[in-house]
């Protein structure tokens, strides 16, 4: 797959992703400028309020896990990715969050690569549970480990076919942050392992050369 098939592919998925806050704003400013009752009015600006945040969350995330995030250097504080996972799936209070990242500042690459890894174990919660994040950097390696527990997780087979060692050139959109993740671990000479599907648990680990 060549950039520009890459880009398309995470241009698609964040479109996707950003259908549904931004048609909220839309349908709320059109029920705004009908309504005269004030509660309603209310309601209505309460609800734009809410689609706006939805949307800035979404955005901001996928600058730092899709985007060059140029303005950050080639390390990025770990603060910055832990607003951007809190932003996606906190608000929302289905999804409890864990983190345990020790280090300020992480290679640009590995961020890049939790927040993707991160964002599939999140999705895989379908009724909500449990997100726990770690990295931890060594002398020699940098791990990451993301861990997903709740009462339904789905973590769909062309996922988990685009994260391995063959992944496939060809993929859908959604399966894009998945494959940019395989792709960041490739180029950086590290690996990916992940759970049994039916295991209870779902564990994504990331092995990474520490560049230090």
């Amino acid at each position: 797959m060549d950039a520009v098939e890459l880009a398309s592919l995470l241009c698609s998925r964040l479109c996707h992703d950003l259908l549904s806050p931004v048609g909220a704003l839309n349908n709320g400013v059109e029920l705004l400028a009908d309504e005269t009752d004030p509660e309603m009015r209310e309601r209505c600006m309460e609800l734009l309020a809410e689609s706006a945040r939805a949307s800035a969350n979404k955005l901001k995330f996928f600058r730092l896990a899709f985007g060059a995030a140029g303005g950050f250097g080639e390390a990025i504080d770990t603060r910055e990715a832990r607003n951007a996972i809190e932003g996606l799936y906190g608000a929302e209070k289905r999804i409890e969050l864990g983190w345990m990242v020790a280090d300020d500042r992480l290679p640009k690459s590995a961020v890049k690569l939790l927040l993707n890894l991160a964002m599939l174990a999140g999705d895989a919660l379908v009724r909500g549970g449990t997100l726990d994040i770690g990295a931890e950097q060594g002398a020699s390696q940098l791990e990451i480990v993301i861990r997903a527990e709740g009462p339904r997780i789905l973590l769909d087979p062309s996922l988990r076919a685009a994260l391995g060692p063959g992944a496939s050139d060809q993929i859908e959109p959604r399966a894009a942050g998945a494959w940019l993740a395989h792709r960041l671990a490739v180029d950086a000479g590290g690996t990916i392992r992940i759970s049994d599907p039916a295991d209870p648990v779902l564990l994504i680990g990331a092995t990474l050369p520490n560049p230090h």
